[in-house]
């Protein structure tokens, strides 16, 4: 099964090598790679290019998370779109192989994979990661949620219906949303994994959970989150985090990041839903509760990528 990777990038030269990299490594060869470049001013571009990938410019001023993706999608020449940020790496050889196998079935739409941290990654950003992609598939996921930064889509469904652009984040829940309006199925694999790299600051992740909110909103217009549900979340995921990083022992060098982390998370979200109304309680779990459950034990049977440094 061949396909297109898309991906979207902006200044991003310290982390794309390793994306393309990994993508040498993969199972699946025959893959056409499409760099959306939104005015990088380092070398994204000429190192995107000595792997091989075809470069499709948009203005930074034209830049919204739906748009550049079209952009990427309508370059595309294969029927299967891996989406990826520049900032993501695989970590097994056969990432491409379990994000695509699911479309076997051909009433699936959008496949999404697991996503981890790297060891210097907040704590409370891991626990998200725990949250929202577990270690079991979903052949047939009830809700639209998904995240493209490591997803796969069908452009024949794409020419039907683009990616929002003008939505502040989220275009990929609003497209995993149509899709199973028109009765598609969303799969999730938690054998595509990789590893996202963040690294920010509180004002970041202000602004990340605020954007987030704000699309949600738009496209569930009966969602809510007053000043109680800030409140209440702040402290249970504060709480929530603390035991887990106790448990971990590593509590110490974790204590006041889980503090700012959840602090910001929340007064964004609230500054992005402010007048708003009532939300569906499955997405509401989604997104914001914490989950208790188990770490992995152990690893896959499949020798991870040997990455050079």
């Amino acid at each position: 099964m061949n396909c297109s990777i898309v991906i979207r990038a902006y200044n991003e030269s310290k982390h794309i090598g390793r994306l393309l990299e990994g993508i040498q490594h993969q199972t699946i060869k025959d893959v056409e790679i499409i760099l959306v470049d939104s005015g990088s001013s380092d070398s994204t571009v000429s190192i995107a290019e000595s792997f091989g990938a075809r470069i499709v410019r948009i203005p930074s001023d034209e830049f919204t998370f739906g748009r550049s993706l079209n952009f990427g999608v309508q370059a595309a020449t294969r029927e299967f779109i891996v989406i990826a940020s520049a900032h993501v790496y695989p970590v097994y050889p056969d990432w491409l192989e379990c994000l695509l196998r699911p479309f076997e079935d051909e009433s699936v739409a959008v496949v999404y994979g697991k996503q981890r941290g790297t060891d210097a990654s907040k704590f409370s950003e891991q626990q998200i990661f725990h949250q929202w992609f577990p270690d079991v598939d979903a052949a047939n996921q009830a809700g639209p949620f998904c995240n493209n930064a490591n997803a796969a889509v069908r452009k024949s469904l794409w020419d039907e219906h683009a990616y929002d652009e003008t939505l502040t984040g989220l275009e990929d829940v609003e497209w995993a949303r149509w899709a199973q309006g028109r009765e598609y199925r969303v799969a999730y694999s938690a054998h595509a994994e990789i590893i996202h790299v963040h690294n920010e600051t509180p004002h970041g992740v202000f602004n990340r959970y605020r954007r987030e909110a704000m699309a949600f909103k738009r496209i569930f217009p009966e969602a809510h989150f007053n000043i109680y549900d800030f409140a209440r979340l702040t402290v249970t995921n504060i709480l929530n985090d603390l035991v887990q990083a106790s448990r971990q022992r590593v509590l110490m060098k974790n204590f006041a990041s889980i503090f700012w982390f959840r602090w910001y998370q929340f007064w964004g979200t609230y500054q992005g839903y402010r007048h708003s109304s009532a939300v569906t309680q499955q997405l509401r779990q989604t997104f914001y509760y914490p989950h208790w459950s188990p770490r992995e034990q152990g690893g896959r049977d499949v020798e991870p990528i040997r990455y050079n440094k």
